[in-house]
């Protein structure tokens, strides 16, 4: 007899029932719980909905934007906010800031989203593999792990940073390459405990080799950790990503990201705030926002490490 899916009168009683009548039907129960769990979470949910503002406003700059961002007019530099048609201000060279910022967004995301995807990946690969392999294969790579977070990660960017080029892509590496260390260290601790288990033992009877078990097997469960150490470690990301354009290394002019906005105003900190001030204020709320959303994954993804 084949179980239908319910009319979406019951669709929430359906997915918070007690015995699921499927697989498919328990995941999507713990999936919906987990969003009813951090929906409770109000300041998670904040920082979430500056997130999908910022996307937003990303997608739709060039709708968005009052100004072309890299149109210099003089007549119009230094122009406090709240002036007939500079809304934040403008910078020294006459461009609207409201403008640059709404384009830097992109740039913000843009960086985000492929340290985002390189870090984690070389972390958990590098992690699993020595968890698993243990013996020199973990004393090798975990020496070499050491040897990453030894440096601080700004100062290692700008080694890298020094050594590839200036530019946006390199700055991206730069920061990937910093990055993927903690990952790492998470990852081996997760094998480790879980590479001993019955159900790892039973799958490895079963036939399967090393590859298909970290892969298959090992690899799913280190997800939650990893997602929650990620948006943890986004705050981070921007503010590398700025640094490193603050001092001229990562995207360049007349590109508006900002660190860089920032490294132009701070010529005119005193007399006029707002060139640096503006950009200041995105870099803290949206990295205010990362840290909101993964302490709310935190408590939904790990429950134990929340409470504690």
């Amino acid at each position: 007899m084949s179980v239908t899916k319910p009319s979406s009168q019951g669709l929430r009683a359906w997915l918070l029932a007690d015995t699921p009548t499927s697989r498919r039907h328990a995941k999507l129960s713990v999936v919906y719980q987990s969003w009813l769990s951090f929906k409770g979470n109000h300041m998670a949910m904040f920082g979430l909905g500056i997130l999908l503002f910022l996307v937003v406003i990303a997608a739709a700059a060039p709708l968005l934007a009052p100004q072309d961002p890299f149109i210099q007019d003089l007549s119009e530099r230094l122009l406090p906010p709240g002036s007939e048609g500079y809304i934040l201000g403008s910078d020294s060279l006459g461009r609207d800031i409201l403008s640059r910022l709404l384009y830097g967004s992109r740039i913000t995301l843009y960086i985000v989203t492929l340290v985002a995807i390189i870090a984690p990946i070389a972390g958990l690969f590098v992690g699993t593999v020595a968890g698993y392999a243990g013996g020199w294969a973990d004393v090798i790579l975990m020496r070499i792990t050491d040897i990453f977070l030894a440096f601080p990660r700004l100062v290692l960017a700008l080694a890298f940073v020094a050594a590839l080029g200036a530019g946006i892509e390199n700055a991206v590496l730069a920061i990937s390459l910093t990055a993927w260390p903690p990952y790492a260290r998470i990852a081996r601790a997760e094998t480790l405990t879980i590479r001993g288990s019955d159900y790892i033992n039973a799958v490895r009877l079963q036939g399967a080799g090393p590859l298909r078990i970290i892969t298959k097997h090992i690899w799913p469960l280190c997800i939650s950790s990893l997602v929650v150490r990620v948006t943890l470690d986004m705050a981070g990301i921007i503010l590398a990503a700025a640094g490193l354009g603050f001092l001229g290394l990562g995207a360049q002019p007349p590109s508006p990201e900002w660190g860089a906005m920032i490294s132009e105003g701070r010529k005119f900190i005193l007399d006029h705030w707002w060139v640096a001030t503006m950009p200041g204020l995105a870099i803290f709320t949206v990295s205010l926002a990362f840290n909101l959303l993964g302490d709310g994954l935190r408590d939904v993804l790990d429950p134990k490490e929340g409470k504690s």
